[in-house]
């Protein structure tokens, strides 16, 4: 529990995303302060002019006695050593995704958050999107019937980063909505991966996460060389199939009414081998707020009140572990269970190399 007064946090790295926690966190009433943290001094000269009187440090170890929490909007490859710095410290942490590049890290960061009793949260903002919520209750109550797929796609042209392939970059937020659908991690998956306009870190990614216990599998299309931006979630089911557009500004989910069916005597081959089926498309109501407010607000009172966060260091960790063994695929070519992963099977195939960059052998 921390004392009454309003909370000092401190946003490490003050760039495209770490500038919108600064916008949110200020404007949050259990918060007195925000403190800038960013080696870059454009980026703190920038946000100076909205936050005149804002204390600004070059790195976190000079920023720690001035702050109660931190959020890391950092690379990823940053984000273990950095938050295990924190937490040392004493300090509460939201770790923007992935919480870590590889599983073992993220187990040191669970387990040191509650050896210093202190709130570890991850950045899967999408688990705080009004949409994913409705999404999950529509499939919870049988709306959709028995789940078929899960299909997503999230493509555009860039932004390339430095240190991670884009399966790293992206397709964490699919990984933490399908997890958050069906409530549970995949038992194994499997990835195919190309490096295009990058030489070494590949820019366009099909995964496929194995459900066998639903007799369900997801599919997951990233890339950053795609000349349409794409946010998209599909959920077939044998009654409804439900669309989640991110980018649809009123009607973010549409419910289909639509599906097929056997014929009664498919011994028949004068008749059509399925019957369709198409009815109304319905958008349900959604109480929107934005989902960035909504995890800031979250973490935050977490820390007041001395809850879980619903984004924890677990349900970072799970992410993580898919992504390590999507990366342990790429890299031999076969499908990996998440159980090896604790037998240490491949895991010498995956993690940054010696620049720091993370990348997989497939070319």
């Amino acid at each position: 529990m921390t004392e009454a007064r309003g909370l000092r946090v401190g946003i490490v790295g003050c760039g495209y995303w770490g500038s919108k926690h600064v916008r949110v966190m200020q404007s949050l009433a259990n918060v007195d302060e925000v403190v800038l943290i960013d080696g870059r001094a454009d980026r703190i000269d920038s946000l100076r002019r909205g936050l005149p009187g804002a204390r600004t440090f070059e790195d976190l170890p000079s920023a720690l006695p001035a702050v109660d929490a931190v959020v890391l909007a950092t690379p990823p490859t940053t984000h273990a050593p950095l938050a295990l710095a924190a937490m040392a410290a004493g300090k509460h942490v939201l770790v923007e995704k992935p919480m870590a590049t590889t599983s073992a890290d993220g187990r040191r960061l669970v387990a040191a958050a509650g050896e210093a009793g202190v709130t570890l949260m991850v950045g899967h903002t999408f688990e705080h999107n009004a949409a994913v919520a409705k999404l999950r209750q529509l499939i919870l109550q049988g709306d959709l019937g028995d789940l078929y797929n899960i299909d997503t796609a999230r493509l555009n042209l860039g932004l390339y980063q430095s240190d991670v392939n884009v399966i790293f970059d992206l397709a964490p937020h699919d990984i933490s909505i399908i997890i958050n659908l069906l409530g549970q991690a995949p038992e194994s998956v499997q990835a195919w991966a190309a490096c295009h306009a990058h030489r070494r870190l590949e820019d366009m990614a099909y995964l496929r996460l194995f459900y066998p216990s639903l007799n369900l599998t997801a599919n997951i299309h990233v890339s950053w060389l795609d000349p349409c931006k794409v946010r998209r979630v599909t959920v077939v089911g044998s009654k409804k199939m439900a669309v989640y557009d991110d980018l649809a500004a009123d009607e973010r989910i549409r419910v289909f009414d639509r599906g097929v069916t056997s014929p009664v005597d498919d011994e028949d081959l004068t008749q059509p081998p399925m019957a369709y089926r198409y009815g109304d498309i319905t958008v349900p109501y959604l109480d929107f707020e934005e989902p960035l407010m909504v995890q800031d607000k979250h973490f935050v009172d977490c820390i007041l009140t001395g809850g879980r966060p619903a984004t924890h260091g677990d349900n970072g960790l799970a992410v993580v572990e898919v992504l390590e063994a999507l990366q342990i695929s790429l890299s031999e070519g076969r499908a990996v269970a998440l159980d090896e992963l604790r037998l240490g099977v491949g895991q010498d195939q995956s993690g940054p190399d010696e620049r720091g960059v993370l990348i997989g052998s497939s070319r």
